[in-house]
């Protein structure tokens, strides 16, 4: 396993996405990949799936400072008032007395990115928050919550994949010390085809979906949040340490990023 350093913490540059999955289904899903060795699950409250989580969580007998869990905040309670019961409500459910990180799941203009920053650095103050970083932020928003409120952001959580190129973004955060985690790693099955992907898996034995996952991990600085739920493909995107891109496998891939978007910026 591969890590990213947050400032202090490591992150397992490999996580479990949750997005949409709720129920038994989730809670199987965290508890097969716990067993397989996963240690970084990422939820939120919007996912709905907080309490399946951390039951997953405590029947896996993994002790909790083995675990890396995310978390974060939804847009209609980011007001001060409300953050710190949210957070208090997720770690009830999530069954724990901190997460490794509290973000703030999407920027909402009409509440001060300032308020809500300050609010979530008293929850780090107290230990409820390991550290605190945000999601789908532009650079000019990182900018504003690093510059203006000088918050320790130490991770912006986007979209990120083959097909959508995020340079500006990596860059800042690269010149400012914080890591960048890649949700819809895969572009929602766009990738698990492509003849150039298929290609450079063959010189590995390894599929066109783990190269791309490979790509992203090998980026300093980058963790990536595949949804799986069958034992296959969550072994599978485990297995993507196994083997390494070299430099000019990495450059062919780097040209290939365009501007396909999966998840609108204003589908919140």
């Amino acid at each position: 396993m591969l890590f990213v350093e947050l400032q202090g913490a490591r992150m397992p540059a490999l996580g479990l996405g949750t997005w949409q999955l709720s129920g038994s289904t989730c809670e199987t899903a965290v508890r097969r990949a716990l067993d397989m060795g996963y240690r970084h699950i990422d939820t939120a409250e919007m996912y709905g799936n907080e309490a399946e989580i951390g039951r997953a969580a405590a029947a896996s007998g993994v002790p909790r400072k083995s675990l890396f869990i995310t978390t974060k905040i939804w847009t209609n309670h980011l007001h001060a008032k409300d953050v710190g019961p949210t957070a208090e409500a997720s770690l009830k459910k999530l069954k724990t007395d901190y997460v490794d990180l509290l973000l703030i799941h999407w920027p909402n203009a009409s509440v001060p990115l300032g308020e809500t920053l300050g609010a979530m650095m008293k929850l780090k103050e107290a230990g409820k928050a390991k550290a605190i970083g945000v999601s789908n932020f532009s650079v000019g928003q990182m900018n504003e919550a690093l510059t203006k409120h000088k918050a320790p952001v130490v991770c912006n959580q986007i979209e990120y994949h083959l097909l959508l190129n995020q340079r500006p973004i990596l860059d800042y955060a690269h010149r400012h010390g914080m890591a960048v985690t890649a949700y819809c790693p895969l572009a929602r099955g766009k990738l698990i085809n492509n003849r150039t992907l298929a290609r450079i898996g063959t010189k590995h034995g390894k599929s066109a979906a783990q190269v791309a996952l490979r790509w992203l991990v090998q980026q300093p600085g980058v963790a990536a949040i595949p949804k799986a739920t069958g034992e296959a493909n969550l072994r599978a995107n485990l297995e993507i340490f196994g083997f390494a891109l070299d430099a000019q496998e990495m450059e062919e891939l780097n040209r290939m990023t365009g501007n396909t978007r999966i998840i609108p910026l204003d589908w919140q």
